[in-house]
């Protein structure tokens, strides 16, 4: 018998910086080839070319003032929205997640979603307009933080974690409740905001202008840099509330200011958008497996991973029946449902909880 020498254990490498850098590629690549990709074809040239013509005092000719028109006035904005949805709804699902101890939470599946979405079928059916522009965002906020505290009062985690069945069948009743009420403000609906419901409820960019950004944009950095503050509470909060107050943390506290957040950033992605699901479920997921469950680098891998998500995701709907448009809500929905249904076969195969 050949006796070899013993070797030290050896740490394996962190692949961290790989997966990061292959994800800023991937972003980067995405949000150029959803400028140039559509009805009207850009070389990557005439996307570069079009985006500094605003910067530039050169008289453009006809074909750059076309492309300007395209890039600017068609695709800009709704590649940004895309990027806006994404990361609020991945890093509110990666929150979501810590604050229940639950890795199946998500704002789709826990009906925070379809809470935001009541409030702002609300403000259109019923024609509110208290705040002007902002009436819209903040009737979607409103209701989906009423519709999270609802959720957490009925779903909280003990101390030993979530409760899968608990937390899914509090979802599936807000889901139903939000739906019965979004169903009759629907039957009470103009056909003109009939149409506009239909197709808004299936979740769309195509109502993506630079107004709707800019509502947006603020929010979202809000809420990602507050969850990113709260990285450290978050990763003690995984261990049980008991143990995260025995290591100083206000647990309370934490979950109110949790709850807000998470509500201020689904009322960012759905306000203008409608429902768009899975993308809080299957974005965290992946990257915990990818780069582990420490929230310092979750939050910020996962406002990239779900901005490359959504940017991908409506560039299918744009692209795939031509000049027809998909809803971009059916597109995650046939992702986002295989996805949940192999989390539950490799939770039951392995006898684990999805991590």
């Amino acid at each position: 018998m050949t006796i070899t020498s013993a070797r030290p254990l050896e740490r394996p490498a962190d692949r961290t910086p790989w997966i990061a850098a292959a994800l800023v590629a991937c972003v980067v690549v995405t949000f150029v080839a959803s400028i140039a990709i559509g009805a009207v074809s850009l070389s990557v040239a005439d996307v570069l070319s079009a985006i500094g013509s605003r910067f530039s005092s050169q008289p453009l000719t006809a074909d750059e003032t076309l492309n300007a028109a395209v890039v600017w006035d068609l695709r800009l904005a709704r590649v940004l929205s895309g990027i806006i949805v994404g990361a609020s709804l991945a890093t509110c699902g990666a929150a979501m997640q810590g604050l229940f101890g639950n890795p199946l939470a998500d704002p789709g599946i826990v009906g925070v979603s379809s809470g935001a979405s009541l409030g702002a079928i609300m403000v259109v059916v019923l024609q509110i307009s208290t705040f002007g522009i902002w009436t819209l965002p903040v009737g979607a906020f409103l209701a989906g933080t009423g519709t999270t505290f609802i959720i957490y009062a009925l779903a909280r985690p003990g101390q030993e974690g979530g409760d899968n069945s608990k937390l899914l069948l509090v979802g599936i009743a807000v889901n139903a409740i939000g739906g019965a009420f979004a169903g009759f403000l629907t039957y009470m609906a103009t056909a003109e905001q009939l149409q506009s419901l239909t197709f808004w409820s299936m979740g769309s960019l195509s109502s993506a202008r630079w107004i709707t950004v800019a509502i947006s944009v603020p929010p979202t950095i809000l809420g990602i840099g507050l969850l990113y503050r709260w990285a450290r509470p978050l990763d003690l909060l995984a261990l049980g509330e008991r143990q995260a107050r025995h290591l100083g943390v206000d647990v309370k506290f934490l979950r109110r200011k949790l709850i807000f957040v998470t509500a201020l950033l689904v009322a960012a992605a759905v306000s203008f958008n409608g429902t768009i699901g899975f993308v809080g479920l299957v974005v965290p997921h992946l990257f915990r497996l990818m780069i582990g469950p420490a929230h310092r680098l979750l939050i910020p891998f996962c406002a990239a991973g779900g901005a490359l998500l959504v940017m991908l995701a409506d560039l299918a709907a744009r692209t795939l029946d031509p000049p027809s448009e998909i809803p971009i809500g059916v597109i995650m929905g046939s992702l986002g449902g295989p996805f949940f249904l192999w989390m539950i076969y490799r939770s039951r195969k392995f006898g684990i909880t999805p991590t």
